[in-house]
């Protein structure tokens, strides 16, 4: 009895923990954003975020793939990508900035970030210059959290979490695999090692 109460309140926890993305505008333009789900993976409709306003989306248990966001009337070419896996290993969810696809975007994905604790954070407030995302495909730049819902802020502008109050953390940085392949684990936690 007492392990299937258990078991019924862990069940619990996990359907409560929506997982959700906020896209918030920084500037005036209008946007929409486009998603692209991992093979097997649910399809996730396009959204758009209006100038100055903020958009949450969620997403299901175990979604891992990315998005980037088109300013109204351009072309639909991805730019810069937000990149995520929830629910992966450990129970954490996964997620950084990518500028691998196209590092010129200056006007989609700036930031990533947990809303709960606004630490860590992948991406910067400028792009040019920015070495806290992916620009190479062997960077070592995604971050984790406990959090089911992150931030992502769209265009230039003031934001929330300045470079500034984030300087000085340590901060622990996982593979890109992290983010793109389903049942990743660290590599210090692989298979191999637990063998008899």
């Amino acid at each position: 009895m007492q392990y299937s109460t258990l078991a019924l309140l862990a069940s619990a926890a996990l359907a409560s923990a929506t997982n959700q993305v906020t896209f918030k505008s920084m500037d005036s333009t209008d946007r929409t954003v486009y998603f692209t789900p991992t093979a097997g993976q649910q399809d996730i409709d396009a959204t758009n975020v209006s100038g100055g306003d903020s958009v949450t989306v969620e997403f299901p248990i175990g979604w891992i793939g990315n998005w980037y966001a088109i300013t109204a009337g351009s072309a639909n070419n991805p730019g810069m990508l937000g990149e995520v896996s929830f629910n992966s290993w450990g129970d954490l969810t996964y997620f950084d900035v990518s500028a691998i696809v196209n590092p010129e975007d200056t006007d989609g994905v700036y930031q990533m970030y947990p809303a709960d604790s606004e630490d860590p954070v992948s991406g910067c407030e400028t792009i040019e210059g920015c070495t806290n995302m992916y620009i190479l495909s062997d960077d070592v730049q995604t971050k984790s959290t406990t959090s089911t819902h992150l931030i992502t802020t769209l265009g230039a502008g003031n934001v929330a979490v300045s470079k500034r109050s984030v300087e000085g953390r340590e901060a622990q940085n996982s593979p890109r695999a992290a983010v793109t392949t389903a049942n990743w684990t660290p590599a210090r936690f692989h298979a191999r090692q637990f063998k008899a």
